[in-house]
């Protein structure tokens, strides 16, 4: 794994694979801790869809998941007590690394790494939250709800669903993440921070470990 985490040049690179068949998981960094941008709504909708929704609130859930509508993500961190959340999550699905964040009101600053990502994911695919996740994540549309490109990472690659994050991060760190499954086969988490201020760099840096990724795994992209 060490030569993927170098294709991201200057960024920080956590990385994680876990074979969804096997069990197995490898990692480079996968326990290094990020803050997770917008990764962290996919760990709110876990909980939430554990409890008692209204229409209203599974359409929230839908554009946080696929739009990466911030809007809705504001709304269902109020209404679902997000700080708890994710505590309660991280327990349900012995995520070891992650936390909420120091700032009740900063949810881009959940604490997260690449192999709890991973972990995430093995437990929702065997969870009854499954098909209303992975149908919102497989509908990602290509401009997220800010207008930012989300077809980075996983989300560029056939076969794969993916959620995303991006944040800016003063003075100049640009976080860019993508955590999905791949062929219905692995669960993957590319977890990066850019130092350089620059979204060109950090999307760069993404794409090409994602790319060494898809190679280490014989998967074509």
């Amino acid at each position: 794994m060490l030569d993927i985490a170098a294709a991201g040049g200057k960024s920080d690179v956590g990385v994680t694979v876990m074979d969804l068949k096997t069990g197995q998981t490898i990692s480079q960094d996968g326990d290094k801790q990020f803050y997770s941008a917008s990764l962290s709504k996919l760990i709110l909708a876990v909980d939430a869809l554990q409890q008692p929704l209204s229409a209203d609130d599974e359409d929230l859930i839908h554009r946080a998941l696929s739009a990466s509508d911030d809007e809705a993500m504001d709304v269902l961190w109020e209404r679902f007590d997000g700080m708890d959340a994710i505590g309660r999550v991280a327990a349900e699905a012995g995520l070891t690394g992650t936390h909420a964040p120091d700032d009740p009101s900063q949810w881009g600053e959940v604490v997260i790494t690449a192999n709890d990502m991973v972990r995430l994911y093995h437990y929702i695919l065997g969870s009854p939250v499954r098909d209303t996740i992975v149908g919102a994540l497989s509908s990602a549309t290509a401009t997220a709800a800010d207008g930012f490109d989300q077809e980075f990472g996983l989300l560029g690659v056939t076969g794969a669903y993916a959620k995303q994050g991006w944040m800016f991060y003063l003075p100049s760190d640009v976080y860019l993440h993508s955590a999905g499954v791949l062929d219905d086969r692995y669960a993957v988490a590319v977890l990066t921070t850019s130092p350089t201020g620059s979204w060109t760099t950090a999307r760069t840096a993404v794409n090409a470990v994602s790319k060494a990724l898809l190679v280490k795994l014989g998967v074509n992209g």
